[in-house]
């Protein structure tokens, strides 16, 4: 699929020709995929030392040492976890002399790690749902 695709789809766009799957909710092939890049997105998230560097990065750039220290894991668990992390697209990098600095691959991730955890400190502090 297109970023093109991902991108309309992702801000409003409403793909044609739908059909029912065994539920009754209309699919279509573009709102599969991007149901799929969704899930995959969450599931790199749902790891605690993932959305730790996440979280992290969503307050900036930063190097691997930095990194390693915000979210108290090993450094070579922390550079396995960039690796994947970087190839889903969702940081990217940049050289900064012999530094490979980290950041996030766009604000839309940010806003979704925030959300994740502010409905953590709903749940562990017992505060009522709200939009």
């Amino acid at each position: 699929m297109s970023a093109g695709r991902q991108l309309a789809g992702a801000h409003g766009a409403q793909p044609a020709g739908a059909t029912p799957d065994a539920s009754g909710t209309r699919v279509t092939p573009e709102r599969g995929d991007r149901l799929e890049a969704a899930a995959s997105v969450l599931a790199l998230l749902a790891d605690r030392t993932r959305l730790a560097l996440m979280e992290r990065l969503g307050r900036g750039e930063a190097d691997v040492t930095t990194l390693t220290e915000a979210c108290g894991a090993a450094r070579p668990s922390v550079s396995q976890h960039l690796a994947k992390l970087r190839l889903a697209g969702l940081v990217t990098t940049r050289k900064d002399g012999r530094r490979v600095v980290y950041a996030l691959g766009h604000g839309h991730l940010r806003r979704l790690v925030d959300e994740a955890l502010n409905v953590a400190d709903h749940q562990l502090g017992s505060l009522p749902p709200h939009d």
